[in-house]
């Protein structure tokens, strides 16, 4: 079984750099997507993240093998690379409809899906404190969706349809994360993204227009090729912070990430107010976003408090 190093506060840090570039990565490719159609901007960011993956290892003689995968195995590449390519491509065409902010809070439903899906196909528990946490992020949303919740539940316009699609885009991602789940077995994180990488861009190239980036502009350009190594940046650190803390604290301080995206689009918004719009959502909205937050992270933590509580009670026990 995996142990962490103990360097918790190496870990912290690497996991707040990973909230730090998935939050601001959605206002970066609201800009690119102006003129790049979502296939694209996904073919280009799992290209050059798969592209430069494949030259690390090459180097590193760590290529991974296909032949220790078995017939399951290959299935569970091929699930997982359907799984993250729909994703990308709807979260992209779920974020031209929506602002950065909203889009990103609807991803929190993303570690929820998955722990519904461990419970069934890993046989996980789910405790009480998860319970807890999930009602709380229920709520969170109620309150963060309050000035357009009768336009998602009595009519499918371009508001609900960009809830929908980036809804969608988190299911499918619960795929892609419980096949690599397994797929972790065999290889090493950087050899199953690699493979995954490579293998969307490798389905993607039909439907792709790479002259479309010709009509960036300088800025736009720059952002793009941020968006591509975002996406390599952000989920080494991921799982370099998996190496020195633990993975319910790692979870819980990501679910940080939709407040960073939040105040990230007020700062750009007042710096760029021709390129990046402020966020149209009222103060009850906000309220909302905080609480998605506080219950995402309940969810994570919420087998360690409970253990953590039980051990307590069961200390005060034997010292009575």
């Amino acid at each position: 079984m995996h142990t962490t190093s103990g360097r918790w506060g190496y870990g912290l840090f690497l996991a707040l750099l990973t909230a730090l570039l998935w939050g601001i990565l959605p206002i970066k490719l609201k800009q690119v997507l102006q003129v790049v159609d979502p296939v694209t901007v996904t073919w280009y960011r799992l290209l050059v993240s798969g592209g430069l993956l494949f030259a690390w290892l090459s180097a590193q003689r760590r290529l991974p093998s296909f032949g220790k995968l078995g017939r399951k195995g290959k299935g569970l590449v091929v699930v997982a690379i359907g799984g993250l390519m729909g994703n990308y491509v709807l979260y992209l065409i779920g974020l031209k409809l929506l602002s950065p902010g909203t889009a990103q809070l609807v991803v929190q439903l993303g570690p929820v899906l998955l722990l519904v899906a461990s419970v069934f196909v890993f046989k996980e528990r789910f405790s009480l404190g998860q319970g807890i946490g999930l009602l709380i992020l229920l709520a969170g949303f109620g309150l963060f969706f309050n000035q357009r919740l009768e336009e998602l539940l009595t009519s499918l316009g371009v508001y609900t349809t960009g809830v929908l699609t980036i809804i969608l885009a988190t299911s499918i991602w619960v795929f892609y994360a419980l096949s690599q789940k397994q797929l972790l077995t065999v290889w090493n994180s950087q050899q199953v993204m690699m493979v995954i990488y490579l293998g969307c861009a490798a389905l993607l190239t039909p439907w792709v227009h790479p002259l479309e980036a010709l009509a960036l502009s300088p800025v736009q350009g720059w952002l793009l090729l941020a968006c591509c190594l975002n996406t390599l940046v952000a989920y080494g650190a991921f799982a370099e912070a998996l190496a020195h803390w633990e993975a319910s604290k790692v979870s819980a301080t990501l679910a940080l990430t939709p407040l960073v995206t939040f105040v990230a689009v007020a700062a750009a918004a007042w710096v760029w107010p021709d390129h990046v719009h402020a966020e149209e959502i009222n103060g009850l909205g906000y309220v909302g976003a905080v609480t998605v937050v506080i219950g995402s992270a309940l969810v994570a933590l919420g087998p360690s408090l409970v253990a953590g509580w039980r051990a307590r009670n069961a200390r005060l026990a034997q010292v009575r």
